[in-house]
């Protein structure tokens, strides 16, 4: 391979020599301006803090570079590593790095700095990691060996999608000199845009980072400003001051629809939204009865929700796990059925309802959460709702500091595994307690390597905290994003299941 990249190389060359006009037009070149739906806060600029969900890719794919990633060809592509193979014995998983690859800073990648990467994470699932994982070997400069205790068939999954942040290589000399504090002041990653400033809760600006080992990309600068109320972010549109917004619902969205000059361009359908019980362990809560849990869900009219919020392009779910994800369970929602409804209530023991307390959320999903709480009181669950802003919520609920109910989601990537892991196991980052049956069964699947028996044992867990209503799922949540008439190719919607613009170096502004 090599010797053929050589073989192209040299008339490359005589064509840039002929043609320097042509070249210097494939430079970066141009601005592109994002209505950001949330605050960006530094935590997402450090792979090694990412928390398991699709929200900090919107600046983590910018700013750096996995081993291995999903791009519009293929969910596992390689990216710093050329390849992979993993051992007859299923110990030992062997990357092959790709050479030439440079930080922002101009240092080289190595395999000290993969090694780096992993042993400071400490995101979504960095326990589980660090528990099955061995050693971590350096074969050689471009060459790294995972060494496991035993055999893990999700090894890929929790290490190479992005469930976590453990594959996302940031530069080891340049962390360990500027610190912790001064990386997320300043980060310098290896990805398609470098930063260039930070003004928090206002803007962040990224340039092409022109040595980008896949291609420089097309547009020159990136100002993504902070934009959390939906007709800001439709006014910028339609005044020019911005060219992507993301998150546009309802009404919004509507008005996007009429307008001549936009385009309302769909992504995502990873996160489903969900309501949060997070008292049900308690036995004084009204939430720890099942009917309770069951009640509420039949309460949820999901379809008139998903209507009003996306346009009916957010399909009603019964499981936190979409059925498109690797052994996820298709789940009927439970059926809108007010009446069934007060009849759990009653033989709960709460034949007039009950105090629910607050529901916490943030203003993105404000509408579609007041619409749980009018459809909870139509069956006497009385809640009311309480903003956050989404940094500190997402805080909030990864500490366990909030009580009641919370209007949630399950958004994070891999597969069905990741997914419980997060959310069903005890102990797991989003959950809300757990169950030494679901705790075994996640045990057993762990090391389960027939892929049938796997599937089966992932798919009785998804039917217990379906059973139990663990969560009241409401919809697999679809972006609809405006874009703006400079807009070429945004980016969206190009990888399945993806939120945010992706592949950065392929958005494109149209030409003069």
């Amino acid at each position: 391979m090599h010797g053929r990249q050589l073989r192209l190389g040299l008339p490359a060359l005589a064509l840039a020599a002929l043609f320097p006009v042509l070249v210097a037009r494939a430079q970066p070149q141009g601005e592109l301006t994002y209505a950001m739906h949330v605050t960006i806060t530094p935590s997402w600029f450090d792979p090694a803090e990412n928390t398991g969900i699709a929200t900090p890719f919107m600046v983590q794919e910018a700013l750096h570079d996995a081993l291995v990633k999903p791009m519009p060809q293929n969910p596992m592509m390689p990216s710093l590593a050329e390849s992979w193979t993993e051992s007859a014995d299923g110990l030992r998983y062997e990357f092959g790095l790709r050479r030439g690859v440079t930080f922002h800073n101009g240092d080289a990648m190595t395999a000290d700095d993969v090694k780096f990467s992993f042993e400071r994470y400490r995101g979504a699932a960095a326990k589980l990691l660090k528990d099955k994982v061995k050693a971590v070997e350096i074969v050689g400069p471009h060459r790294i060996r995972f060494v496991l205790h035993e055999p893990w068939p999700d090894f890929l999954t929790f290490y190479a999608t992005p469930a976590t942040g453990a594959a996302w290589i940031v530069p080891k000399q340049y962390v360990e000199r500027v610190g912790e504090a001064g990386f997320k002041k300043h980060p310098v990653g290896a990805g398609p845009y470098k930063f260039l400033s930070h003004q928090p809760g206002v803007e962040l600006i990224l340039e092409a980072y022109d040595k980008y080992w896949r291609k420089p990309p097309h547009v020159k600068r990136l100002v993504m400003k902070v934009a959390p109320e939906e007709p800001t972010r439709l006014a910028m549109l339609k005044k020019g001051e911005a060219d992507i917004a993301y998150l546009m619902q309802g009404p919004v969205a509507e008005e996007i629809k009429r307008t001549p000059s936009l385009r309302l361009v769909a992504s995502g359908g990873q996160w489903v939204t969900a309501v949060c019980m997070l008292d049900q362990e308690d036995p004084k809560s009204p939430w720890h009865d099942p009917r309770v849990r069951l009640a509420a869900s039949h309460a949820i009219d999901r379809k008139a929700i998903a209507e009003a919020d996306s346009l009916g392009a957010s399909p009603p779910m019964g499981s936190i796990i979409p059925p498109a994800t690797e052994f996820g369970l298709p789940v009927e929602p439970h059926a809108y059925n007010p009446s069934k409804a007060k009849q759990l209530l009653r033989e709960a023991g709460y034949p007039s309802g009950f105090d629910a307390g607050e529901m916490v959320g943030t203003v993105q999903f404000a509408s579609a959460a007041e619409a749980v709480i009018n459809y909870f009181a139509a069956v006497g669950i009385r809640a009311r709702f309480r903003t956050m802003e989404r940094v500190a919520y997402l805080s909030a609920w990864k500490d366990k500091k909030l009580r009641n109910l919370l209007f949630c989601g399950a958004g994070g990537y891999g597969n069905a595994a990741t997914r419980i892991e997060n959310y069903f196991v005890t102990g797991g980052t989003y959950s809300v307690g757990g169950y030494p049956d679901i705790d075994d069964l996640f045990q057993q699947q762990a090391r389960e390597l027939d892929r049938a028996k796997r599937q089966a044992l992932l798919q009785r867990i998804q039917r217990l905290a379906n059973e139990r209503v663990l969560f009241l799922p409401i919809y697999a949540l679809f972006f609809n994003n405006g874009v703006g008439p400079r807009v070429q190719e945004s980016s969206l919607g190009r990888i399945p299941l993806h939120y945010y613009t992706a592949p950065f170096e392929d958005v494109r502004l149209k030409g003069p």
